[in-house]
């Protein structure tokens, strides 16, 4: 059954996702104006995404390999293959919580792929970090989404990734991403969908809503008091959304000092459901 869970009072400290914290962003954006259609969709762009992905790999003994999908893509490999999440990162890319996520999940047992959409080399900027504006490039969904099919089915060709269990983490944006995907190919497909910080509600019609298919599980986490989701078009949670008999799980946060905050996943409490769930829906 559907769980709403919407009374979690739980203390952290929330890394803020400030300018000074952005590792991947500092990069000249395309003007909008020089932006065509058929960037979007560029397989040589789309490409650059994944060869400038980041990678959390564990391996016997317990440590973390932290390299590139470049460098992990060329080596011979024979080992145990990792239920395998692709992380999909915010409008201003890799930042210093990307890998407070990517460390969380490699550390439970889980390979950790996280494509750079950043890296493409006609990129519009997508939103504003100080004031907290979002969708400043409506086509950016479909960048991101492009990236993030290609990534999943480059993933499961990965010697060490079992491709039986793939799943999809995204913060921010890249929740949006996660939430809107529309997986048609069974490549394309994943064990389960966890959203972090995004309501699911939007004025525009391709950003509203879950296109999740009835038998693929979600997770969403939002904080009430988002300060990205305060506008009323945009305020919620993604729980309406969710099929009501798969497993899914919309968590809203309304008490504490996460409510009022954007980035959840440093919160302990909330990255232990996280897990569980990931766990739960394993094959």
């Amino acid at each position: 059954m559907l769980s709403i869970i919407r009374f979690i009072a739980v203390s952290a400290i929330v890394v803020a996702a400030s300018a000074q914290d952005i590792i991947t962003s500092q990069r000249e954006f395309t003007p909008v104006e020089r932006m065509q259609a058929a960037d979007w969709t560029d397989a040589d762009e789309i490409n650059r995404t994944w060869q400038h992905a980041v990678v959390h790999r564990p391996q016997a003994g317990g440590d973390i390999i932290k390299s590139s999908i470049t460098e992990l893509s060329a080596e011979k490999y024979s080992g145990e293959k990792y239920p395998t999440i692709i992380y999909l990162h915010g409008c201003n890319g890799l930042w210093e919580g990307s890998f407070i996520r990517m460390d969380m999940l490699s550390q439970a047992g889980y390979a950790v792929i996280a494509p750079n959409s950043l890296a493409r080399n006609k990129y519009p900027e997508s939103c504003d970090t100080q004031t907290h504006s979002g969708g400043l490039y409506r086509y950016t969904l479909k960048m991101r989404q492009q990236d993030a099919l290609n990534a999943i089915t480059k993933a499961k060709q990965l010697a060490w990734v079992d491709a039986k269990n793939v799943s999809i983490l995204g913060f921010s944006e890249g929740g949006i991403t996660v939430a809107t995907l529309i997986m048609t190919k069974p490549e394309q497909q994943t064990n389960a969908r966890v959203i972090e910080g995004w309501t699911c509600h939007a004025g525009w019609p391709e950003y509203q809503g879950l296109n999740a298919q009835k038998f693929e599980p979600v997770m969403s986490l939002v904080a009430k008091y988002d300060p990205w989701f305060q506008a009323d078009w945009a305020r919620g949670e993604c729980g309406k959304f969710m099929h009501p008999n798969n497993g899914s799980v919309s968590i809203e946060i309304e008490q504490g000092q996460l409510a009022y905050g954007h980035g959840l996943l440093q919160a302990p409490a909330l990255q232990t459901k996280v897990l569980t769930f990931l766990d739960q829906h394993r094959n």
